[in-house]
């Protein structure tokens, strides 16, 4: 019988619970499952029999020498193996970066261990992908409310139907610029391998993993997240810290343009301003930012699918006006997936997915002509602890949209409507928190869901205020800039 990969995760995840006892938190617990997988993958192929991969025998002899050591022996060997390879120049350094043993029970490191050696196999010599276990174990990671990986973890069911409404190729290059554990650029590499695989050259695959995919990430622990879920899906970890790089994105220019970028950047303010000669205002706004970097960055001609809070679309000020009037005049603002609540992991967070391509500029008209906007929030209710969004549940968006086909071919729905580019000009501020169907849930006699309804109505309301105050912010703060220059 096959251990699934959800069934193999599960067993690693039990064993958090006697070390949660201990102190040890979710986020500390993966950190510790990603060292230990990672030393034996390298153990794994540095002792392939075909093309052994000499340059990993560090992390082979490293591995043999935990499987050797019982007791306190065990304990010491591992604080002195992650100490030495964080001490390290190479990318291997870059992995075990700000390393440090969490785990100071010897018995329990020795049952992780072991359960680690266990993927090798699952039963009756059946292997489930490592990958695919390690992503079920980012999930549950997720599901632990106090874990903290919510905010860099996008729903896979989300995932999935924005990748397959991009459709990246193998001539694509994929940018995450908020790349929290890496999921976004997994699925898309999976996409161009699972559509394209028998096409690609040998080169185009070599570059898939070697140049094509890449993304940023501030967080470090976040960055280790995605860079060991990518070396378990196969990408080459050689190339791993130029593929995933720690740092700011705002904080520099990309040199090389890509032609796809997918994203889910943070929410919020940022403590100071990052302007960059793409931008067109100066902002505190976090996603304001980003999107204005988002937008720059592109190429010519381009895709992004971002993901955006409700408070970008609707936010007053003068940078927000003008971030919206900017996209819609400058790109092709051609679609908007409007998410309900309960899918993400902050349930004050109500999200959409913005997609847009870059094109030519043109003189005469501007390149937005009409914006189609699927209602995916009205009469839609999920969370964690009564029922997860599915992957059937997003299908009907997916047919909407046509990927890889002609805009000019969509059809209206109840849920699918478009707005032209004068419509929304003509909102008040540009405002493209639209909505059109009524909520069966304010129908008399359904007053707990009418009482949450209207508990989120506040929250958005406060919302609206921050952000406001936000703008006046924003302009005093271009006044002084502007002062400063004269």
């Amino acid at each position: 019988m096959r251990s699934t990969a959800s069934e193999l995760a599960e067993k690693l995840w039990e064993s958090f619970g006697a070390l949660r006892n201990d102190g040890v938190s979710a986020l500390e617990y993966l950190d510790q499952l990603t060292y230990l997988m990672f030393l034996k993958r390298g153990y794994e192929l540095a002792n392939d029999e075909l093309v052994p991969d000499l340059a990993l025998q560090p992390l082979s002899d490293a591995w043999q020498s935990l499987l050797a050591a019982d007791g306190q022996e065990l304990k010491e060997a591992y604080d002195q193996i992650l100490r030495a390879f964080a001490s390290r120049e190479d990318y291997f350094g870059g992995i075990f970066r700000s390393a440090y043993n969490s785990i100071q029970d010897p018995d329990k490191l020795k049952k992780l261990i072991v359960d680690v050696v266990g993927l090798n196999s699952g039963q009756s010599g059946s292997v489930a992908p490592v990958g695919k276990v390690y992503e079920s174990l980012l999930a549950r990671a997720v599901d632990d409310d106090r874990s903290g990986l919510g905010q860099y973890y996008t729903p896979q069911v989300v995932v999935q139907a924005l990748v397959a409404c991009v459709q990246p190729g193998p001539e694509d290059t994929i940018y995450d610029p908020a790349c929290g554990t890496g999921s976004l650029l997994l699925a898309a590499r999976n996409y161009v391998l699972r559509h394209h695989s028998k096409d690609m050259t040998a080169g185009q695959r070599t570059r898939l993993d070697s140049s094509q995919i890449f993304g940023t990430e501030l967080v470090p622990g976040a960055s280790l997240l995605a860079k060991m879920n990518l070396i378990l899906h196969g990408v080459d970890s050689e190339n791993i810290d130029w593929l995933i790089e720690d740092r700011d994105s705002l904080h520099k220019i990309l040199s090389l343009n890509p032609s796809i970028i997918l994203a889910n950047p943070p929410f919020g303010r940022r403590p100071r301003t990052n302007f960059s000669p793409g931008f067109w205002v100066l902002s505190r706004n976090k996603e304001l930012n980003f999107l204005q970097y988002i937008a720059s960055t592109l190429r010519t001609p381009g895709k992004a699918a971002v993901i955006v809070s409700d408070s970008l679309l609707f936010a007053g000020g003068a940078a927000a006006h003008e971030v919206r009037r900017k996209m819609l005049t400058d790109f092709n603002v051609h679609t908007l997936l409007r998410l309900p609540s309960g899918i993400f992991h902050s349930t004050a967070v109500k999200a959409n997915v913005l997609f847009f391509d870059k094109k030519e500029k043109r003189l005469d008209a501007p390149q937005t002509s009409v914006l189609w906007v699927y209602d995916f929030r009205t009469d839609k209710h999920f969370s964690y602890t009564r029922r997860n969004l599915a992957p059937e549940d997003l299908d009907d968006f997916v047919t909407c949209y046509r990927p890889g086909k002609s805009f000019a071919s969509r059809v209206e729905t109840e849920r699918f409507k478009s707005f032209s580019y004068e419509e929304l000009m003509d909102r008040d501020q540009v405002n493209l928190d639209i909505t059109w169907m009524k909520d069966s849930s304010w129908k008399e006699g359904n007053n707990a869901s009418a009482s949450d309804l209207i508990a989120r109505a506040i929250v958005e309301d406060l919302t609206v205020a921050r952000d406001e105050f936000s703008a006046i912010a924003d302009l005093l703060e271009q006044s002084r800039a502007r002062r400063s220059q004269e």
